[in-house]
């Protein structure tokens, strides 16, 4: 290269690939190689003067840009294409591509790589979501298996508390292929249905994927061994597969929770001492789950919704689906999560330091549930007129400490002083720490009691504003009722 003539493209170079050695390069005065590559500068082996690359091609070159090789380019020897390496001189020369030459067997291996990679790429992307889709069902499946499975073992394991076992294809022949729906809930649906001997049954049709299985055995279990007035009837079950379904008597009347909130439904609203009388009845039955069998049966979602009223307006307890069984000589139970409806849940199931869990839960429960009864109103209302009336139990409370009269719009004197006493009770009930609520049997024998002043309580310092519901395990749920048109806004489904 002469760097007079070409004086702005010094320090610039080129490589013959055709010459077996440099000494033939020519250079103009003041050039010098600082650097050699190989490139995939196109040749014509056509031209003998291919090794006379011009000062314009190399300005080519650097203004639009050329290719560098690493791998490999070629050289021509008579007529045979061979392959071109820099020896350990730095000089190129000729070989033949040979698997004993190291150059060409690392690019053998480099180009084999490149495609297996590509190769299994291809294969993982191709492959890949199936095989994850068929993961997924096989967990699934394995799951769902293992849940039937455990309930049919269950299942075999007492019989002699079993009530009767029906086929699906019996569920859909009792309800007339589904029919006459009664309700809606968080597990699935019920049905109205009758049996081959004439009577009326509700049939719970429970969402399969909703329902884990877990719930089903729970109201087996429990409501399967219990026969009391105040407490519903399991008639019978169906287990096939995914396919679960329960069936109870008929409860024409339908849940408590249509009767005590006017603005529910149009419907003439009962009055206090029928009212007095099914809290009576719900009493009674939630003694008897925790006092009256051979296991202590904890409900742990107590709620209007939850009981349901026979033709004659008798009151029973329903939906086992939260329940859990303790020996009768153990007070407390273990919960790995909260449980209930936000609104009747005690406050030991979200503050362990409040006490522990025990059947003081329902009791709770049962006080909510009776406050509203005696008031016919929610306990809270966020659209009070009277701020001091958001949370009625503190303006009851007040009211009845301060010694002034509670008045319930067309009640009777008589009226008025039962439903003083219920709210009195219920106050009891509502107690901020277990050990201050009285057992059920007490809240009995308080209710039935004729003459004389009950005693005011402590007021309740808990209130369901500082719940922290953001913090409470997600099974805190509500269980849906068997027989309302409409279901009561609840937080979340059960463990």
């Amino acid at each position: 290269m002469n760097s007079t003539s070409y004086s702005q493209y010094k320090n610039l170079f080129y490589v013959d690939g055709y010459n077996e050695s440099l000494s033939n390069l020519r250079m103009g005065d003041g050039c010098r190689i600082e650097f050699m590559y190989l490139t995939s500068w196109p040749l014509d082996h056509g031209n003998n003067n291919n090794n006379n690359i011009s000062c314009m091609d190399i300005r080519h070159m650097v203004v639009y840009g050329f290719e560098l090789s690493w791998l490999y380019s070629f050289c021509k020897v008579e007529d045979r294409l061979l392959y071109a390496e820099l020896d350990q001189y730095n000089k190129p020369r000729c070989v033949h591509p040979g698997m004993g030459n190291s150059r060409f067997r690392a690019w053998v291996a480099a180009s084999f790589t490149r495609q297996l990679v590509v190769l299994l790429s291809s294969v993982k992307l191709v492959l890949g979501g199936p095989c994850i889709i068929i993961l997924l069902i096989y967990k699934w499946r394995r799951k769902h298996l293992s849940m039937y499975d455990g309930i049919e073992h269950f299942l075999r394991g007492d019989n002699s508390i079993m009530p009767i076992r029906y086929s699906y294809k019996d569920i859909k022949k009792i309800t007339d292929k589904f029919k006459t729906k009664l309700g809606n809930g968080g597990y699935g649906s019920i049905f109205k249905g009758q049996l081959q001997s004439g009577r009326l049954v509700a049939v719970k049709l429970l969402d399969k994927g909703k329902s884990n299985g877990q719930d089903f055995v729970n109201e087996v279990a429990t409501i399967g061994r219990i026969h009391h007035v105040n407490v519903v009837q399991l008639i019978g079950f169906c287990v096939e597969g995914s396919k679960h379904a329960l069936i109870y008597e008929f409860m024409p009347n339908g849940s408590l929770e249509k009767y005590i909130y006017s603005h529910t439904e149009k419907r003439i609203p009962l009055t206090c001492e029928k009212l007095y009388v099914i809290s009576l009845g719900v009493a009674q039955g939630i003694e008897y789950l925790h006092n009256g069998c051979n296991m202590k049966i904890l409900h742990f979602d107590i709620k209007p919704h939850n009981i349901l009223l026979d033709e004659n307006f008798n009151p029973k307890v329903s939906d086992f689906g939260l329940a859990r069984l303790s020996p009768t000589e153990k007070s407390i139970v273990s919960l790995t999560a909260a449980r209930g409806t936000i609104g009747y849940m005690a406050p030991e199931l979200f503050y362990r330091n409040v006490g522990t869990i025990s059947h003081k839960a329902d009791v709770y429960s049962f006080g909510m549930l009776l406050m509203e009864m005696a008031s016919r109103r929610k306990n809270m209302n966020a659209l009070a007129e009277q701020s001091s009336k958001i949370y009625f139990p503190f303006w009851i409370y007040d009211q009845l400490h301060d010694g002034r009269e509670v008045t319930i719009e067309n009640d009777t004197i008589p009226e008025m002083k039962l439903a003083k006493k219920m709210m009195i009770v219920a106050l009891w009930c509502i107690q901020t720490k277990p050990k201050d609520r009285p057992s059920m049997d007490k809240v009995l024998e308080m209710l039935e009691e004729e003459d004389g002043d009950l005693e005011i309580p402590n007021k309740p310092y808990f209130y369901p504003e500082d719940q922290p519901v953001a913090d409470v395990d997600d099974s805190i749920s509500s269980s849906w009722s068997s027989y309302g048109t409409s279901v009561v806004s609840d937080h979340r489904e059960p463990t």
